[in-house]
């Protein structure tokens, strides 16, 4: 297991309404880094696969930390099993104390709030202002057209080739938390120039 990691945010899909075969990837990659020995911290509800990952880990030891908004809470989205469970202004604070209390990123499946949430990331760790892994858990392809997207961002020249670095697609829960093990947090060449980044403890 990587030390320098303990707590890993995951991005992915509120809604019930998908096929159940996300969500049996969803329970494994709870046991896997329950197995592994991590912490989550997500988004806070209770509903679809972000409710089904955080369930599997925390029923095998790892502590949960739900982030929600004021307004979905007041809606009456209800909250996962937590550990502790933090409510923010909006949205932004919201990813922001996410990423606060995280050195690593995982995103599932998921909805035009998932693609928001990695882009984010992505565009964070391109700029310098983190080191962190961050993984695609690529199940059944669901991710396959986004990847070819950013293919084709780099090929034509709107980023640099070293970006393909920033991200890792896995087919896999099993292969997502080998990557986080074996990652290193050595200085990365992104935008032409040494970044030296440390990892947060």
């Amino acid at each position: 297991m990587n030390r320098k990691i303990n707590t890993i945010c995951v991005f992915a899909s509120s809604s019930n309404n998908i096929d159940s075969k996300y969500f049996l990837e969803a329970t494994k990659l709870g046991v896997e880094i329950a197995n592994n020995h991590y912490n989550i911290v997500y988004g806070g509800s209770n509903l679809g696969l972000m409710g089904e990952v955080t369930r599997s880990a925390m029923s095998r030891g790892s502590e949960i930390t739900g982030v929600m908004p004021e307004k979905l809470y007041n809606l009456g989205i209800n909250p996962g099993d937590c550990t502790k469970f933090i409510l923010t202004k909006g949205m932004r604070e919201r990813k922001a104390k996410m990423d606060e209390l995280s050195n690593g990123v995982i995103a599932l499946p998921g909805g035009f709030g998932t693609l928001e949430e990695l882009s984010e990331m992505v565009v964070q760790k391109q700029l310098g202002y983190n080191n962190k892994p961050i993984v695609l858990l690529n199940s059944y392809g669901f991710y396959d057209n986004l990847i070819k997207f950013f293919d084709e961002i780099i090929e034509k020249n709107f980023a640099s080739n070293n970006s393909k670095n920033i991200y890792f697609a896995a087919k896999t829960p099993t292969e997502a938390l080998l990557y986080i093990n074996n990652y290193d947090f050595s200085t990365i060449d992104y935008l032409g120039g040494k970044i030296g980044l440390e990892v947060k403890n």
